[in-house]
């Protein structure tokens, strides 16, 4: 049903964590990735790590925060690839200052640059090439970007990271009114606490604890758990879903009375 094959797909940040899983979704619909990373040594594993899954795989190294290395990049995926029918924007960075207050203008801008402006560059490079194709009569294509619920909440010390998060949900809308005559989509994923090779959180943590007792499904999500909603995205499927903001993590949102899951009354 959600078959993507002959469609090209550019992840940034895709050779780990759920940029990963984003492209092991799109291999295993029969689709084509391009990915994204500022590593080679990564770049090889992701590579290694989808070759036989499905389609085509090209790594590039990209720093997303670098205008020129997008542009040419994006090109270079076209050249290659022969066109591009999806962008997963989904590079970023994750840093705790401890304080606002002692957040300084380099680590501010340094984070923006990234999960920012890189997501911006991304998705315009990709936009641009969709616009062409529509004047060549080819219409269509999907711009997902991966935020955070840090877009919709509060995290002491990381206000920069929901100032980024936050103008990135704002950004999609905005492209998804503008682009929808092109047949372009544009959607947001904002996933919950999920642990990965890129995020390790101990399982003796305050927070992994608090996860455990709070969140209504009683784990951390893991990379494996956004494989379903890239591929959805990537898809005709969600030929009419555009200007959305998907949030993916357990119900931790909506336990919004934080209730100890574990002493709530069990289903008769």
């Amino acid at each position: 049903m959600f078959t993507l094959k002959d469609r090209v797909v550019v992840i940034s940040g895709g050779n780990a964590g759920i940029g990963l899983a984003f492209a092991r979704g799109v291999a295993r619909a029969g689709g084509d990735v391009v990915l994204w990373g500022r590593r080679a040594d990564r770049n090889a594993g992701a590579v290694k790590e989808l070759a036989g899954l499905g389609g085509r795989v090209l790594a590039q190294e990209v720093d997303v925060g670098d205008e020129g290395r997008v542009v040419r990049a994006m090109a270079e995926a076209v050249e290659e690839m022969g066109r591009v029918d999806g962008v997963i924007a989904n590079a970023g960075i994750i840093r705790n200052e401890r304080s606002f207050l002692d957040m300084t203008t380099e680590a501010w801008h340094g984070l923006l640059a990234v999960n920012q402006h890189g997501a911006y560059l991304t998705a315009r490079e990709g936009a641009r090439h969709m616009k062409r194709r529509y004047d060549a009569g080819d219409p269509g294509g999907s711009l997902l970007f991966c935020a955070s619920l840090s877009a919709l909440t509060g995290s002491p010390g990381m206000q920069h990271y929901n100032a980024a998060k936050g103008a990135v949900v704002a950004m999609s809308r905005g492209i998804a009114v503008e682009a929808g005559r092109y047949g372009v989509r544009s959607n947001v994923v904002c996933p919950g606490h999920t642990v990965s090779e890129t995020v390790q959180i101990p399982q003796d943590s305050p927070l992994f604890d608090r996860v455990r007792r709070y969140n209504p499904s009683g784990r951390m999500g893991v990379p494996d758990d956004f494989e379903g909603i890239g591929v959805y995205f990537m898809s005709d499927w969600s030929r009419f879903h555009t200007g959305d903001v998907v949030v993916i993590d357990g119900g931790w949102m909506a336990n919004a009375g934080k209730s100890d899951v574990s002493e709530l009354p069990s289903w008769p």
